[in-house]
């Protein structure tokens, strides 16, 4: 393997690691990860049709169905009429639901602070220096999912 070469399998290895305990940082909000989940798309995509949510969060039409009614009634999102199609609805985030996205952003960030702290200053700058890769992976993913 040469410089230019990346070990994807410890590249897979090492993110699902770091996803394992990322995704169980303790957090103020006590919601499902299919919650948060839900939330987040419709916070980075827009509206969606219940049948997107399904296809995006792998859950079945009736689970999705039955997670936006919760919601909906707990004021994190609303449905409101498809413009395109008087007989569909688009399922929109509010801004309560919004807040929570951020509260969980801040939260997450608040753990990861003092952990950040103990790395070397080699091993924050080589995380800093990743970020622009890791952020186009992230964006070539979605772009493979809305396929």
């Amino acid at each position: 393997m040469n410089d230019d070469d990346l070990d994807v399998a410890a590249f897979t290895a090492a993110i699902e690691n770091f996803n394992r305990f990322y995704i169980r940082l303790p957090m103020l909000e006590k919601l499902s990860f299919t919650t948060l989940s839900v939330l987040d798309t419709l916070a980075q995509r827009g509206p969606l049709r219940l049948t997107d949510l399904t296809r995006t969060e792998q859950v079945s039409q009736p689970g999705i169905t039955q997670l936006v009614t919760r919601l909906e009634r707990e004021g994190l999102v609303e449905r409101r009429p498809d413009p395109s199609d008087g007989r569909a609805v688009l399922v929109h985030i509010t801004e309560a639901g919004r807040l929570i996205g951020r509260s969980r952003h801040e939260d997450r960030t608040r753990h990861l602070v003092p952990l950040v702290a103990r790395l070397t200053a080699g091993q924050r700058r080589a995380i800093a220096a990743a970020l622009p890769a890791l952020t186009r992976l992230a964006e070539l993913g979605q772009e493979t999912r809305s396929t």
